[in-house]
Formats: structure tokens, sequence, C-alpha cells
């Protein structure tokens, strides 16, 4: 004669089969929100109705033992200042007038309006018919690429190489040594505006710049042999 399962004990089995899953299940989202736990957060904001945009903020002088930022920020503004991408969106984007304009926060306004005026600014913000198809890239020397200039304070020299691509040419390249002086502001009590904060965090900006060893300007191209 076949055996068979009564029906209570089917059903106890099953009852039991089922708890034991909904336990595994309960253990596992016990542990999953355990270790969601730290993700909710309550999080505080401070709205404000006040116009930010022309809203200015003081600046302090860096203290010396950071100035190893200032060397990272000289080496940045010297590389964003000269190097050329192939893509006009990026380079008027990068040596836009506007407050978002790297360059232009991060100088005076007299070094910015010399910046202005040299021939690559000129050509990127003519509307080209062609392809922009110019590529130049700063390669800082390996040995000591920025150096605190002997006697200052707040003036330091940079050395690197230019190495420059002009499409139009079939790619003709050349390359150029340049030695830079680069002065930034002492004052104390600087400024700069809300909307610019992003672009300059340190508050630092470029009051000198001149070329010690090089054919005038990089981005003269056409005082450059």
């Amino acid at each position: 004669m076949q055996e068979r399962i009564e029906p209570p004990i089917l059903i106890s089995r099953l009852m039991t089969f089922v708890m034991a899953t909904a336990l595994v299940v309960l253990v596992v989202l016990v542990v999953t929100l355990d270790k969601m736990f730290p993700l909710n957060r309550p999080q505080v904001f401070f709205l404000t109705t006040e116009n930010m945009a022309d809203k200015e903020l003081t600046l302090t002088k860096i203290p010396e033992d950071l100035a190893k930022y200032r060397v990272e920020f000289v080496k940045d503004y010297v590389r964003q200042r000269n190097e050329i991408v192939p893509d006009l969106a990026i380079m008027r984007a990068r040596w836009s007038m506007g407050d978002d304009g790297i360059i232009k926060t991060r100088s005076t306004d007299a070094v910015f309006g010399k910046f202005l005026l040299t021939d690559m600014v000129n050509i990127v913000n003519q509307d080209l018919d062609e392809a922009f198809n110019i590529t130049c890239d700063v390669e800082f020397h390996q040995n000591y690429p920025v150096v605190l200039k002997v006697g200052t304070n707040d003036t330091y020299t940079v050395k690197f190489a230019y190495k420059c691509r002009d499409g139009f040419l079939g790619d003709q390249e050349y390359i150029q040594e340049f030695v830079i002086d680069v002065t930034l502001e002492t004052t104390a009590q600087n400024s700069i505006r809300w909307a610019e904060r992003m672009e300059n965090p340190l508050g630092v900006r470029v009051s000198g710049y001149e070329i010690i060893k090089g054919d005038k300007d990089p981005l003269n191209w056409t005082e450059v042999e």
C-alpha cells in the first residue's frame, strides 16, 4: 500500500518552510538596512534670497608654510594660460572674460588686459570658417620647474618647454624653451567676487607676468620664429 502524507502533516511542513524563508528574508533585510543606515543622515541646508553674484569675499595672505600651494597655483596658471587644444569651446571657456574664466579670475586687470592682446586669444575669439587645428603643450622641466626668485617672497621663476603643432601647416611642429617670472599679489586685504571662488579657491591673483627667456609671449605666434 502506497504511503501518503496526511494533510495536517503536509500543511505543517509547508508552514515550516514558509516561516524559515521569511526568517531568512528578514535577516537579509535587517543586515541591508544596517549597512545603509550611515547614508540615512539629515542634511542641513541654508537658503537665502540674497543675490550672491556680486558679493565680495575678503581674502587673507596665504601663510608661508603653505608655499607649496603657491607653486602648484603658478604651474597651473602657466598651463591654463598657454596650453591650446583643437576645441574652440574649451578654449573660449578657459579664456573667457566672464566670472568663470580661469585666467580672468586668477589675474589682476592689468595682467589680464595684456593677455587679451595676444594673437592666440584674438584668433580663438574670432568666428572661424575653418576647423581650429592647433595644439600646444606645456612641459615643465623635471627638476625645479618653479622656484622662488632670489630676493623676493612673491615672484616665481617658471621654466617650461612649449611644443606646438599647427594642422593648417601639415602638422608642422616647433619647440621653444621659455622662462617666465610670475608675481603674485601679496596684499593682505584682497577680495574676490563670490562667483569667482570656484575657479580661484585660493584667492590668489597674478600681478606680474614677464617673459625672461623666449621670443616674446608664447601666445604671440606672429612673433615666434
